[in-house]
């Protein structure tokens, strides 16, 4: 494949526009925001994020190079078809369901991260706990769309991958290094834009192929391969779900989400904004879906690609690019690239941030450095934005497994951190027993089920597993909602046996060694004035719509302290009297 100068100047003037973009909102932070929030200001924005901004920003944040690529690929692949094409609708789910049930509470109480609660509830223990799957979650997510990106781009244009996934990744950390939440809110709207038209440019070009087939016909009839349409076997009918679940559900915990929640002007924008987000998903599929069913749709022995097709070469995960790449012309075909480009940054950057926000805030900050300054802490997130990306690089680069670690650690998010998340906002009286307790149940039965990407055996064989052809088992049972369900009532069941235990005075209270129970407001346990005060929350731009109880839910299953923080707290009192 040959060199092509013009698409190489193509992704540098991209490139330089976000960098742009990304500075000049750092810019605008600098001359808008106060000295003394200026970490709050990085994490979430000043909190004065708007329905526009948000919610191309939150759309941005889902739809990224993973999104596309893999919508595409599900697509196109034989035997599986747009049915298994999950993500659109799934997530497009996910986020009305945190609209509806986790934005109000989380961004009444005005947390700045999504570990917040867990720490105030849980004590600064547990919280470093849950960092762990987060950030794991958040990295290897990053690593998986660099090292897509360098693929991508080294299709198109034919240059070293690992070179273009080191500059991509130096524009996205560079940007999110100076303005925080501000730079990847602003460079999303760009990005969103660039996807939007690159694809859709794309599309009519690829469809007005001569070798591609009406794709009406090949939606239900087999032309070169199986109807795109696809078909869910019986036999996978309970992985179907399995993974329906865990993007709908285990879509919800994550920082990057909660960290656009939290930036909302409101409790109620930020309810606006998740229903903004979850079509603004949906439409974003569209491209992709078309172009899976092109390719399904495409003799590629009538194109410069020959054959094997790309299916028999095990290339159907590069679908998108080879699409762009041989069906459409070579201007159109660097449209779609920088539309690829943009999707990729679009997440990149959204995860950086989130990791550098939580590391800094809970694990720094919280766990070790309360009276940390508002200075210090700002250099801690800038450190970490720098080391994070420079670690997703890395992996992006050397490991051979990226998306296998990135599907294991998105499994723990929905298995270890969505059944603390309800415990810790909805269910009253769950402590620090059940906290770890849940933890550990749901980690072990996710593991002891393997994983195929990692050539991971199980060690528990659920019914109807089957070897692959790597002799690694395939489980077909929903182990993973087994596990996030046993997670959830390990929890409630452990909290409740030992808040019996001690208030009761079967056990003494010196084995309280937590001080989960009997020592509630010790220090372990982070009091209000911990994580709501004048240095970590600006009282005022707590969001002024004050949530109302449901009528709906037994007082018994509602944690009324979580709904009556804000009230009740002092601060806020004499702030409002004053």
């Amino acid at each position: 494949m040959a060199f092509h100068v013009e698409g190489l100047v193509a992704i540098v003037v991209f490139y330089l526009a976000i960098l742009a973009v990304g500075i000049w909102a750092a810019w605008k932070t600098k001359n808008t925001g106060s000295e003394g929030d200026r970490s709050e200001a990085i994490i979430v924005g000043g909190r004065d994020i708007g329905l526009l901004v948000g919610g191309f920003t939150m759309t941005a944040t889902w739809v990224g190079g993973g999104y596309i690529n893999g919508t595409a690929e599900a697509v196109y692949v034989p035997g599986y078809g747009l049915a298994w094409a999950q993500a659109p609708i799934g997530y497009s789910l996910s986020l009305v369901l945190g609209g509806l049930f986790f934005a109000k509470p989380m961004r009444s109480k005005g947390y700045v991260t999504m570990l917040d609660p867990f720490q105030q509830l849980y004590g600064k223990r547990m919280g470093g706990l849950l960092f762990i799957p987060a950030l794991m979650g958040e990295m290897f997510w990053a690593a998986a769309i660099f090292s897509a990106l360098g693929a991508t781009i080294s299709v198109i244009i034919d240059i070293n991958v690992n070179i273009s996934v080191i500059i991509s990744a130096l524009i996205a950390t560079m940007y999110t290094l100076v303005g925080g939440l501000y730079s990847v809110a602003y460079t999303d709207v760009v990005q969103l834009f660039c996807i939007f038209l690159g694809l859709w440019i794309s599309v009519p070009f690829a469809m007005s192929h001569p070798a591609v087939t009406d794709i009406g016909l090949t939606a239900v009839h087999q032309v070169h391969q199986a109807p795109w349409l696809g078909s869910i076997n019986s036999l996978d009918i309970y992985t179907w779900l399995d993974n329906f679940l865990l993007l709908t559900l285990g879509g919800i915990p994550w920082q990057a989400y909660f960290q656009r929640v939290l930036s909302s002007s409101s409790a109620t924008y930020a309810q606006v904004l998740s229903f903004l987000a979850a079509f603004g998903c949906l439409v974003m599929a569209l491209p992709a879906v078309l172009i899976g069913a092109i390719g399904a749709s495409t003799a590629w022995n009538e194109t410069e690609y020959g054959v094997p097709d790309p299916m028999t070469k095990k290339e159907a995960d590069m679908i998108l690019p080879i699409v762009l790449q041989y069906l459409c012309p070579v201007y159109i075909s660097f449209f779609g690239l920088g539309a690829v480009s943009a999707a990729v940054m679009s997440s990149a950057d959204s995860s950086i941030l989130s990791a550098s926000s939580m590391f800094a805030r809970n694990i720094y900050q919280l766990s070790f450095r309360q009276n940390a300054s508002d200075r210090e802490i700002v250099w801690v997130m800038r450190i970490t934005v720098f080391l994070f990306g420079a670690s997703a690089t890395a992996m992006a680069l050397l490991a051979s497994s990226v998306y296998g670690l990135w599907y294991l650690s998105s499994d723990l998010v929905y298995i270890i951190i969505f059944p603390q998340l309800l415990c810790v906002l909805f269910i009253k009286g769950t402590n620090t027993y059940g906290a770890i307790a849940g933890y550990l149940f749901g980690l072990v039965l996710r593991i002891t089920g393997g994983e195929p990407y990692l050539y991971l055996q199980p060690l528990i064989y659920y019914p109807g597993c089957y070897p692959d052809e790597n002799n690694i088992y395939i489980q077909r049972f929903p182990f993973k909602t087994l596990a996030m369900l046993t997670s959830f009532f390990t929890n409630i069941i452990v909290s409740y046996l030992a808040k019996y235990l001690f208030e009761s005075g079967t056990l003494p209270p010196k084995l309280d060694f937590l001080d989960a129970v009997v020592a509630r407001y010790s220090r372990e346990h982070m009091d209000k004035a911990t994580l709501v005060k004048s240095d970590n929350i600006v009282l005022n731009e707590l969001a002024p719509v004050n949530p109302r109880h449901s009528l709906t839910l037994s007082s018994t299953f509602t944690n009324k302290e979580a709904f009556n923080y804000v009230d009740s707290s002092p601060e806020l009192s004499n702030t409002e009297d004053n």
